[in-house]
């Protein structure tokens, strides 16, 4: 990157650092030679407790933070916990967002999530399209959590003047995933189902829903690169997608390009070279038909993705293994 809005030695917060996006996020930051990053473990920070996040942000100071700390899921998790969810993720952005506030943070970048888009939503997703229509049920409460953060983002830049804003990538997979199959999302279930089933020699494999959805997705370090990206941009820039008084400082980050979970899982299948058959179980729910996001936003400002699906699940296999081992 030619110029930079946060200097090498900035404090930078990065919240969740040990996640899919904040893993990345640290090693693009890592690799871009920035030095004074401070970072806590859950055992050390609790972001659900206020009086924890309190004492933290008054001790450190962080001149920047990348909110990339929540409780996430895919459907089963989200629609058989979503007390959890809900409540986890507003205690954890309600804390950090007024922290960061209250100690004078210069720029936050709160991370969300496509699916707080209406289930019904025009094709592709753009930002205006938010609270035009009801949501997804079965992630709804996660969905309403984040767009809270989008809220308290765009009112805390109202009334306070300050610098947040909120990005929306589409489905995430890479290095650092969960493959646990009652908590996970999609990809790195599908990738997990394809390696059991090959290592068993099974001759057919099991697959959710009917095949027929559309997704899109984002890997994590093309996120990261995207989330830094927006993090230096000038201020002319950061206010052209943070600073408006009419609508949201929101900004959609993904690859343009949608798979049907079918397409999704055949590339699973030739990669990982397994030689048996799919059944698909159409009693299990399909979640929202389709979620393309229109990311000319982002485009305009000069950044796109750069890993090719099947580039990034062969990436996202190496890790699988690498954990399975």
């Amino acid at each position: 990157m030619s110029s930079r809005f946060m200097d090498l030695s900035a404090k930078i917060y990065v919240a969740g650092h040990k996640g899919l996006v904040g893993s990345a996020i640290m090693r693009r930051l890592a690799a871009d030679g920035y030095n004074n990053i401070v970072v806590r473990t859950h055992a050390e920070l609790d972001l659900t407790n206020q009086a924890e996040v309190e004492k933290f942000f008054a001790s450190e100071k962080p001149e920047f933070v990348f909110v990339s700390a929540a409780k996430v899921g895919g459907i089963h998790a989200n629609s058989t916990r979503p007390a959890e969810f809900i409540q986890e993720n507003l205690a954890i952005q309600s804390n950090v967002i007024h922290e960061s506030w209250k100690n004078g943070v210069g720029r936050l970048l709160f991370l969300g999530s496509s699916c707080i888009y209406p289930r019904e939503s025009p094709q592709p997703i753009k930002e205006e399209y938010l609270l035009t229509g009801p949501l997804e049920p079965t992630n709804s409460a996660y969905a309403v959590a984040k767009i809270a953060g989008i809220e308290m983002c765009w009112s805390y830049n109202k009334q306070y003047g300050t610098n947040y804003l909120a990005a929306m990538p589409s489905n995430l997979y890479g290095p650092g995933d969960n493959y646990d199959l009652n908590n996970s999302h999609v990809l790195p279930a599908l990738i997990r189902k394809v390696h059991e089933a090959k290592a068993r020699g099974d001759k057919k494999m099991t697959a959710w829903g009917t095949g027929k959805p559309l997704r899109e997705f984002s890997y994590n370090d093309d996120v990261a690169d995207a989330l830094v990206f927006l993090m230096n941009l000038p201020k002319e820039g950061f206010s052209s997608v943070a600073g408006s008084k009419t609508s949201p400082p929101l900004i959609n980050i993904g690859s343009g390009i949608d798979k049907t979970i079918k397409e999704l899982l055949e590339t699973v299948i030739d990669v990982l070279d397994y030689n048996g058959t799919v059944e698909w179980d159409s009693g299990k729910p399909d979640g929202m038909y389709r979620k393309l996001l229109d990311s000319a936003k982002i485009r305009a400002l000069g950044w796109s993705a750069k890993t090719p699906l099947r580039e990034g699940i062969k990436k996202a296999y190496q890790d699988f293994l690498l954990k399975s081992a």
